[in-house]
């Protein structure tokens, strides 16, 4: 499915109504139905009490829409609008006259006083405060009353997204409704899907109020949900070197878990081949975990790490298999730094740069746009931030744009890692990760993602499908760990254990839970 901004929404509105003619007072009663359709599968409407919060947008509009269709279905409904009913315009204006001939109350909001009794006779909440066009601080009154909406303990249903959540970065303007379901209109929008405005959506659904397939699937909408093809089929004839061979280029005195996970995890994954070239004297070691890699022991520095010297070698070898990881526990020592930087420019196959890799590259990323083979970077925001030079709080204020600018400017795909990665292409594309959880959040996870990565292009994938392919199976892999353990104490070791399974489920089925919230937000007809 795809995602829009704030921006292309108010284009396609306004395309439905300039160019197929669908008139705006439409849209709105299709967008009410859709939010009375949801509200009325939480509980019963008929003889039941509701309260709708309503601002002097269209999302306000809606509410009043909600409102007529409760009282229609035998409900009882209070209307309290936030501002001054006045300056309604259009087609909010029109459903505010209609309501307010009908017997029910329809109030200005003066103040917050009396709100908590009022929430707590009511069986749940409309919340139409504001839209997905909010771009200030929510204080005065409108906070008070998004506080008292939270604290009431009632079931809450917002219209586009959670009032007081940016619709363009999931980011909560000083406060924001916690609803348990949000109806959004047209296609998700990015702070419907992107922390913490996904948390504080709850259940999402999504209506394209009557818009043509056309709009809401056009090739201009960049962002979508990850949703990458099937696997391919194994063949039953095939051997090791049928399912791919990497070379992954990790590892340093004092690091010896980060090329154990991302060597394994490709085995783990389904890749046939794994090399590792690690400093020699922390080879014996690793084997000790991971025997069915094959080992490159390579010289070390003094200081344990990989040595300027093995340059040549390693390069010949990275050009004659499918795929090179480079980073994982690398070390910052300068030499090994080096290293990094000349195999960078000169492995002609497709590379992945993770870790202390994309330190490496930070000096000069330019450096990337000159590699002909394609290249992918996973980033964690730290690395992120020093590889775009933007401050971690910006960044995470504008997750979408800072991966797109990054992966046009890099000619690189880009893998965001953080609650729902972000995977962006130098094409402007943008997909965001459904699968995944907190639990993930522990150190070797990003090192078993660069082995998943690569064992989906061992089999059989392209760059790009691998890519998110990879990044969704490891997701899934944390998932299905967190099923078993709970998300407390996960480790890699978790994830690179389920990854058989994750593969497994993959091609058979997933579990109902996990199949529900994979399948991305649910379809108002």
């Amino acid at each position: 499915m795809k995602v829009s901004t704030v921006a292309q929404m108010r284009a396609m509105d306004r395309a439905a109504i300039d160019c197929y003619g669908i008139a705006e007072e439409l849209l709105m009663e299709n967008a009410g139905q859709a939010a009375f359709s949801v509200l009325a599968q939480i509980g019963p409407v008929a003889d039941q009490r509701f309260v709708v919060f309503c601002g002097l947008g269209n999302n306000g509009g809606d509410g009043f829409v909600v409102a007529r269709k409760i009282h229609s279905a035998g409900g009882t409904v209070k209307v309290l609008i936030l501002g001054d009913p006045d300056r309604l315009a259009g087609a909010a204006r029109l459903n505010l006259e209609i309501i307010r001939r009908l017997p029910l109350e329809v109030r200005q909001l003066e103040n917050s006083a009396g709100l908590a009794a009022e929430l707590a006779a009511c069986a749940a909440v409309i919340d139409g405060i504001f839209g997905t066009g909010l771009t200030r601080e929510v204080g005065g009154l409108h906070r008070a009353v998004i506080e008292a909406i939270n604290a009431c303990g009632k079931p809450v249903l917002s219209i586009d997204i959670p009032s007081g959540v940016e619709g363009d970065t999931g980011q909560a303007l000083g406060c924001a409704v916690r609803a348990d379901h949000t109806v959004t209109f047209g296609l998700p929008k990015i702070g419907n899907l992107l922390y913490p405005g996904f948390a504080l959506g709850g259940c999402l659904h999504v209506s394209h109020i009557s818009f043509p397939p056309a709009l809401y699937r056009d090739a201009a909408l960049k962002i979508a949900l990850n949703v990458p093809p099937p696997l391919p089929p194994r063949d039953h004839t095939g051997h090791k070197g049928s399912f791919g061979q990497a070379l992954f280029i990790a590892g340093a005195a004092g690091y010896l878990g980060a090329p154990c996970f991302a060597a394994l995890s490709y085995l783990k994954a389904g890749g046939g081949y794994s090399r590792l070239a690690a400093p020699q004297a922390i080879t014996p070691f690793i084997a000790m975990k991971a025997s069915e890699v094959v080992f490159l022991p390579q010289v070390s520095t003094a200081e344990g790490s990989l040595a300027l010297c093995n340059r040549d070698a390693l390069l010949a070898l990275a050009n004659s298999l499918d795929m090179t990881v480079l980073g994982p526990g690398l070390s910052l020592q300068t030499q090994t730094q080096q290293l990094a930087r000349e195999l960078i420019a000169a492995i002609e196959r497709p590379l992945l740069i993770d870790g202390d890799g994309i330190t490496a590259i930070c000096q000069n990323p330019e450096q990337l746009r000159q590699r002909r083979a394609p290249t992918v970077l996973t980033p964690h925001p730290g690395e992120m931030s020093r590889l775009t030079g933007i401050g971690i709080p910006d960044l995470e204020k504008d997750r979408i744009r800072t991966v797109q600018r990054a992966a046009g400017e890099l000619g690189a795909i880009i893998v965001l890692k953080g609650a729902h990665s972000l995977i962006g292409f130098p094409d402007g594309r943008v997909f965001i990760n459904p699968s995944g959880n907190s639990g993930m959040a522990s150190a070797g996870s990003g090192d078993v993602l660069t082995g998943t990565i690569a064992a989906m292009h061992g089999l059989g994938l392209s760059i790009e499908d691998a890519v998110c392919k990879g990044v969704f199976l490891h997701g899934a892999a944390g998932d299905l760990a967190a099923m078993q353990l709970g998300e407390d104490g996960m480790t890699a070791q978790d994830i690179l254990d389920h990854l058989p399974q994750s593969l497994k489920q993959e091609r058979e089925g997933w579990p109902a839970s996990l199949a529900q919230r994979y399948a991305g937000p649910h379809i108002v007809a």
